[in-house]
């Protein structure tokens, strides 16, 4: 008898391990996520504005982005955006924009920084690079953000630039609805006819990866500013550069992968 109840342990533990082995390792055919994301975005706008300064002849444009990013918070980026010619500002068609930096978050403050090249195919004379610097965290129900690009004294400047800057932004519990604001401030090489201020603020409506904004965009800068240090000599004259620097509202769709 316990020869028998032996035989059929034996004889049960050899099936057991035979289906085992037949037995896909679902479990093990799971692969581990990967450390490396890419993400990216297509917008159209009808206008593009930098630091509140027209870069497309206040004309619509086609803007895109993709961003490679590793766990450790490093990331390597590049954004793209037509840019029509013309007076005063002519980036002569294309800006294209590549940087690369390093994240971090902690205890709810989120530090970032890197090295930001500006590069325009058309006008190669533009080209410059930026190192920058931020740290956002939250405030109450919004989040808030500082930050710094500096460009030092380069082959296509005539000395460097400092641009500091704030952010606030924050959704409206239960809607779609997202809100923003931005102030900065120029002084150096991108003063135009002085330091300035440019400002931005506008609302974001959100549908799964899909994104409509409506922003008022503008700087502090006048025609009589630009007649004060010589870029036109009447109100008339200045027309061109008033243009491009008068707050305007700026309405764009992105969508987000």
């Amino acid at each position: 008898m316990r020869t028998s109840i032996k035989a059929m342990l034996a004889s049960t533990v050899l099936a057991a391990s035979a289906f085992a082995a037949a037995t896909p390792a679902f479990a093990d055919d799971t692969a581990p996520p990967s450390d490396f994301t890419i993400t990216g975005s297509a917008t159209i706008a009808s206008q593009y504005r930098f630091r509140g300064v027209a870069q497309s002849d206040n004309k619509p444009v086609v803007q895109g982005a993709i961003t490679l990013a590793h766990s450790s918070g490093f990331y390597v980026s590049t954004w793209g955006s037509s840019a029509e010619g013309g007076a005063p500002i002519d980036l002569n068609g294309t800006e294209i924009d590549v940087y690369g930096g390093y994240t971090k978050s902690f205890s709810g403050i989120t530090l970032d920084g890197g090295l930001y090249g500006y590069i325009y195919p058309g006008a190669t004379g533009l080209n410059y690079y930026e190192i920058y610097g931020s740290v956002a965290g939250a405030v109450g129900p919004v989040t808030a953000k500082v930050g710094i690009n500096f460009a030092p004294n380069q082959k296509n400047t005539v000395k460097d630039n400092t641009y500091v800057y704030g952010e606030l932004s924050g959704s409206i519990p239960n809607t779609p609805l997202f809100l923003h604001a931005h102030l900065g401030h120029t002084g150096g090489a991108f003063n135009y006819p002085k330091q300035y201020w440019d400002f931005s603020a506008g609302a974001t409506v959100k549908w799964k990866n899909l994104a409509l904004d409506a922003s008022v965009v503008g700087t502090d800068m006048k025609s009589s500013d630009f007649i004060d240090k010589g870029y036109a000599a009447t109100v008339a004259g200045a027309k061109p550069f008033r243009r491009m620097t008068k707050p305007v509202g700026v309405v764009s769709l992105t969508a987000s992968f």
